[in-house]
């Protein structure tokens, strides 16, 4: 493993990767490769973070397409 490599496994994954992946684990379309660096992670609160951010917007959608719709 480089330098580089071992800085950035420190530092911890990017924002963007962490909502790819959990928007790919909740579609259920992740790669192996991609849920094993998910799990070498130094930290999962990113992922509880985002994973809780991701729920409560996905519900909050779906309760204003519900009114939508209703309301038609």
């Amino acid at each position: 493993m480089t330098g580089d490599e071992e800085q950035r496994k420190k530092k911890g994954p990017g924002l963007l990767k962490v909502f790819q992946s959990v928007l790919a684990g909740a579609l259920g379309v992740q790669s192996s490769k991609r849920h094993e660096e998910d799990f070498e992670s130094q930290s999962p609160w990113p992922y509880i973070v985002v994973g809780i951010l991701f729920t409560a917007g996905f519900v909050g959608t779906l309760i204003l397409i519900v009114r939508w719709v209703l309301s038609g």
